[in-house]
């Protein structure tokens, strides 16, 4: 009887000791399962997915409550190094991967949209015609890559108002420079022209903070996540897409859910709009694995909220079989 009882025991310990090892799910009080998940996740990279990754973070531990994260931005260039060092196990990446990057080991899957938009401070001298008459994509090329246009009177065809503009861009590798100098003329990052600030929130602080500045900041920096407005001080640039001389009702994006809109729809180009990637080094697997799956299924339920673009259907149906 004694020897049956420790041998009931001693496999109820081992069974025990197994399903911990390897994670297996359990039954929950609902009668559902749950995997008990354990473990930390690095992540590093572009500050245009920074502040949705925050969030998946925070639910992602709501319901799995023994995982940590280590999470920092610092670009989608940092992004990527990290990841294919093995620094980190996850690269936020806000531009698609490189051929080059990819024979490296870089494994890249889209897990949500971002677009780029131009941004002016409110006490800009012309801002009440740059909002009736919006800036085409001419003009700004002319201020972000030839330099031709260099007062904010060529801007509006008011040759009386010769405020010079001070022109701002990112100093640090990342897919917002990268997307904005493609969308202006298929350009590099690096033929953009002006002020080098560090980091999206950089740029916005300094274009506020400057009557005569422009600069150009992702969805979730140029846009208030409260109030669904402009950050205060600071005015997005309708951009005049048919060249028509005026600011559409389509191209003047008032408010957060305006933008969400247009870049999901179309109306807004891309580039400056694009998908956010997430990168591993190698296809991913275990608990990081089990992250960017239920960011792609669960997960997108708070990216409407969070000031991002959901993935066209077809497009997060290609994610996900990449993960699987």
């Amino acid at each position: 009887m004694k020897h049956t009882c420790y041998t009931i025991i001693f496999s109820a310990v081992l069974l025990s000791l197994l399903l911990s090892a390897c994670g297996t799910k359990t039954s929950d009080t609902a009668g559902g399962t749950t995997n008990e998940l354990k473990g930390t996740i690095t992540i590093s990279g572009a500050f245009a997915l920074y502040p949705m990754m925050t969030r998946w973070a925070e639910e992602f531990q709501k319901i799995h409550p023994n995982v940590k994260f280590d999470l920092s931005a610092g670009g989608a260039g940092k992004g990527m190094t990290d990841a294919l060092a093995g620094a980190v196990d996850i690269g936020m990446v806000s531009r698609s991967i490189k051929p080059e990057e990819e024979a490296q080991g870089a494994y890249g899957v889209a897990v949500t949209k971002d677009a780029v938009f131009a941004t002016i401070s409110a006490d800009n001298p012309v801002a009440r015609e740059i909002l009736a008459q919006g800036i085409s994509k001419d003009i700004l090329t002319k201020i972000y890559i030839t330099g031709e246009i260099k007062n904010w009177g060529e801007v509006v065809e008011k040759p009386e108002i010769t405020d010079e503009i001070h022109v701002y861009t990112r100093s640090d590798a990342c897919g917002a420079g990268e997307m904005w100098a493609k969308f202006l003329g298929d350009k590099l990052q690096e033929d953009l022209i002006g002020v080098g600030v560090n980091a999206d929130p950089g740029v916005l602080e300094a274009v506020v903070n400057d009557s005569l500045g422009i600069g150009y900041n992702n969805l979730g920096y140029a846009f208030d996540l409260a109030s669904g407005k402009p950050v205060a001080g600071a005015i997005v640039v309708p951009i005049d897409l048919n060249n028509d001389g005026q600011a559409d009702d389509s191209e003047r994006l008032e408010t957060m859910p305006e933008a969400i809109e247009a870049v999901a729809s179309g109306k807004y180009p891309s580039p400056p709009a694009r998908p956010l990637n997430v990168v591993t080094k190698g296809k991913p697997t275990g608990l990081v694995q089990d992250f960017i799956q239920w960011i792609l299924t669960d997960g997108q339920a708070f990216v409407g909220e969070a000031g991002y673009v959901k993935l066209p259907p077809e497009q997060l149906a290609e994610s996900l079989a990449k993960v699987d």
